[in-house]
């Protein structure tokens, strides 16, 4: 319940917190040229330039505020993880149900899909296929820049991040066919579609929001991971990635420039990591030791 309340805050501060600091006069994008020494940028309070205009100090160079950038952020990566996930679980959802309920040549075609995704080097795919698809994206119409990113980034987890979903969905299906409540549907004369989605799929709930959450950190991190080698969002805009990309280098000078992005991304991805295993302890007693 605990991490349940607190994913709750991160998600109301995510949706309204830029928009709230932004009242209070803090600017991801404002560059305060009087927080920062002219030879250098460095911050011209101690501690990174916290002070109470800048409560988690100032960007090294630049002079913009680390909270508002920490709240854009947030929301940025919770944006991408979130679509991503909510894509990755309903492609892996159909595609298991088709496969594990239809069998024979259904099931070998889509188990051969399965196997190819799998099969691909994800990290290196992402990394080769960022410039070109970006482009690609813009040409079709999404807006240059961030956009086209973070719309790449969302298609690239969904379309690789599937297939893990979909075997376990394939292996409960499996199982779920051959139970009585389903030859019952199928004696009364119901259609397929109705069988998988109101008959199986009520059944399949329980492992679905499970892996939901556990996929959701994952895609937290992959995507700070992306943004910290520059191939996610680029400036003026940050994430968590970013502002730990940034940090590196004034690290001896300036250590709450880093611990600070980090130490949050770190409570985000822990606690949905728990929130997961709650619910897996929950929703499947069996499990408990």
């Amino acid at each position: 319940m605990i991490c349940l309340v607190t994913l709750i805050i991160f998600y109301l501060v995510a949706i309204f917190g830029p928009a709230v600091a932004g009242s209070l006069g803090f600017d991801p994008y404002k560059f305060d040229s009087s927080a920062i020494s002219d030879l250098g940028g460095k911050p011209n309070l101690p501690n990174g330039g916290i002070s109470p205009d800048h409560p988690l100090g100032v960007e090294w160079g630049t002079g913009r505020d680390i909270f508002a950038q920490l709240l854009s952020g947030l929301r940025i990566s919770l944006v991408i993880s979130t679509t991503a996930t909510f894509l990755t679980v309903a492609l892996g959802v159909v595609m298991g149900i088709v496969a594990g309920y239809a069998g024979g040549k259904t099931d070998m075609v889509i188990g051969r899909v399965i196997d190819l995704v799998l099969a691909f080097p994800f990290l290196l795919i992402v990394l080769a296929l960022s410039g070109v698809l970006t482009q690609r994206l813009t040409a079709m119409g999404v807006p240059e820049g961030n956009p086209s990113r973070i719309m790449y980034l969302i298609l690239v987890m969904s379309v690789f991040g599937w297939a893990y979903l979909a075997r376990i969905v394939r292996g409960q299906v499996l199982s779920l066919r051959e139970r009585e409540f389903v030859e019952a549907a199928v004696a009364m004369g119901a259609n397929r579609r109705r069988i998988l989605f109101t008959e199986i799929l009520p059944n399949l709930w329980a492992p679905i929001i499970v892996y939901a959450t556990l996929l959701l950190p994952t895609y937290i991190g992959f995507e700070a991971a992306l943004s910290f080698l520059g191939v996610g969002v680029i400036p003026p805009d940050v994430t968590f990635g970013s502002m730990l990309a940034n940090s590196v280098a004034y690290f001896n000078v300036v250590p709450s420039y880093l611990f600070i992005p980090g130490s949050v991304l770190v409570v985000l991805v822990v606690t949905f990591n728990l929130l997961g295993d709650a619910l897996r302890d929950a929703l499947d007693p069996k499990t408990v030791s």
